[in-house]
């Protein structure tokens, strides 16, 4: 195959081939495999971990490639030589920004990994927003982005709660079992082929808040730790070393931020880039009806989280923006780019002083718009305590929670401090 070429997944392919999707927001994901069943496609959600993912990776993509593609090509490869799938009847996904990250172009990686490795008759949808490939089998239209959109919401909904609820559980593993149990109730509503009801996502919102209430807790004043950076090392337990786990067991409470944000993120640029460069006029005001619609949608969810009264509810989208100014332009949009600067201080405002910002090896943007910024945030905000954290194939996890169990000590002096003077 011609590395400039790609096989395109087809109508045909759609009938009997499986499309793996890589992990990241397990529980996210798990829904959208939901919505994609409901158009006839069969997906399955890659769950294998340990070094053999790690050792694939670096054996068909160079070392110095960024760690989450070394990651997700080696769970792809490792996935198609486990003999659970079918090569020949296996079509791989991956999302493709257009922008100027490096993950742009991990759909090329993957494709000369997968010749190298002797599987380059297998597809590789280029799963984009930008039109960047056409896959005949494969489009992303209104009624499937509509779909996932609410898996987004149910997700972030049911991550954050299990967040606020794990550190402090009687019985452990409750919340996460119940979140599991939503997924998969949730999963068979929205791939049923109905129509959806607003009425009843806002419904099931209430429902969520109400039996998470109902988990016996014991409260008391943990110190709180927000979770930023490159967005697959943020969310994957693959890709951080199962991060979050590690904080719950020091006896932290994890904050993490929403990946329906970082879609937002994505759409708002396209808003700003008008304003900024005198380019895409009628993108701009397309993309200006899709983000007040997204925008409306968080915001009727914390709008439920705010009258339930007993978790936390998210940050509107429109404050995120507005943090970040007078620290990074917001046509900083390079990986994470503004979003990442934007998102510390956000934690910061709200009550979460500590933050671990994620950086995998190779991350250009990540080290400018997180590493870089920490320096300017800290001289205007001394209270804010952040940690960098690099994560890459030759980095031990021992190094990295022994610098994580360095800023929980500070962070617990702090607490105490703060608790004594009021």
């Amino acid at each position: 195959m011609d590395e400039r070429t790609y096989i395109p997944f087809t109508e045909e392919m759609k009938k009997d081939y499986t499309i793996l999707i890589p992990t990241m927001l397990p529980m996210h994901f798990k829904m959208i495999i939901s919505v994609l069943k409901t158009y006839g496609y069969k997906a399955d959600l890659l769950e294998n971990y340990g070094p053999e993912v790690t050792e694939a990776g670096l054996k068909y993509v160079h070392n110095d490639t960024c760690y989450p593609a070394i990651l997700v090509i080696g769970q792809f490869l490792d996935a198609l030589k486990s003999g659970k799938y079918d090569p020949h009847k296996t079509a791989l996904i991956l999302f493709q920004t257009g922008g100027g990250c490096r993950a742009s172009n991990y759909i090329s990686l993957l494709r000369k990994a997968l010749k190298r490795a002797g599987y380059d008759y297998v597809p590789v949808i280029s799963l984009s927003f930008a039109g960047i490939e056409t896959h005949p089998g494969f489009k992303l239209d209104l009624p499937k982005i509509h779909g996932m959109m609410y898996a987004l919401l149910y997700g972030d909904l049911l991550m954050t709660l299990v967040n606020q609820c794990r550190t402090y559980e009687l019985e452990k593993g409750q919340a996460q079992a119940l979140a599991d149990k939503w997924v998969a109730r949730l999963g068979d509503e929205l791939g049923s082929g109905a129509k959806i009801s607003y009425k009843k996502i806002k419904q099931n919102y209430r429902k969520i808040l109400n039996d998470f209430a109902d988990i016996p807790v014991k409260r008391y004043n943990a110190v709180k730790v927000g979770v930023v950076g490159e967005i697959f090392v943020k969310y994957s337990p693959l890709g951080n070393n199962n991060l979050e786990q590690f904080l719950v067991d020091e006896g932290a409470e994890v904050v993490v931020p929403g990946l329906l944000d970082f879609m937002l993120y994505c759409v708002y640029n396209n808003v700003v880039d008008y304003d900024i460069r005198k380019t895409g006029f009628w993108k701009s005001k397309i993309m200006a009806v899709a983000y007040k619609f997204l925008c409306k949608k968080k915001n009727d969810l914390i709008a439920i989280m705010e009258d339930h009264g007993l978790f936390t509810p998210f940050t509107h989208f429109e404050d995120t923006v507005k943090a970040g100014e007078g620290y990074i332009g917001i046509g900083t949009k390079m990986g994470e780019g503004w979003l990442l600067t934007a998102e510390m201080l956000e934690l910061g405002h709200t009550g979460v002083k500590n933050i671990v910002c994620t950086q995998p090896f190779g991350c250009l943007p990540n080290h400018i718009c997180g590493k870089g910024m920490m320096k300017p945030i800290k001289e205007h905000n001394s209270d804010i305590n952040i940690v960098a954290i690099d994560y890459d194939a030759g980095a031990t996890k021992v190094n990295q929670e022994n610098r994580l169990k360095l800023m929980l000590a500070n962070a617990r002096e702090n607490l105490e401090k703060e608790t004594v003077n009021v």
